[in-house]
């Protein structure tokens, strides 16, 4: 299992960032996916997921109406669409394989690298 996130960065407050997560090692399209963040000093935090057919979606009440998270099965890519960017966003953001949160948070064998993201003025 290989996924690389890639996108993150500065931004001011207000702003927005597009995440992706490139994925290789597995059949993309059977799993369902997730985007989890951990701030500095605190413990990782369920973000978002995503069924297999991009058509069922779950968020943590903290970016709910703010992200959106999407698939694009051929290229076996997920995104997570940031907007309205608030300071407490600023965490490494993490691609994970698996659509439960519980069993997300366990896994972190199936987790990428982490892509940066900063939201400060």
């Amino acid at each position: 299992v290989q996924l690389v996130e890639s996108g993150g960065g500065m931004v001011q407050p207000g702003g927005s960032l597009r995440l992706s997560c490139a994925a290789s090692g597995f059949t993309f399209s059977n799993y369902g996916m997730s985007w989890v963040r951990q701030a500095p000093g605190k413990g990782p935090e369920w973000v978002s997921a995503i069924n297999t057919g991009g058509y069922s979606t779950g968020y943590a009440d903290s970016v709910k109406g703010r992200f959106t998270i999407s698939r694009d099965n051929a290229k076996n890519t997920l995104y997570l669409q940031m907007n309205s960017l608030k300071p407490e966003d600023t965490a490494l953001y993490y691609c994970a394989r698996g659509y439960s949160s519980d069993y997300v948070l366990r896994r972190k064998d199936y987790w990428g690298q982490g892509t940066q993201v900063t939201v400060s003025s």
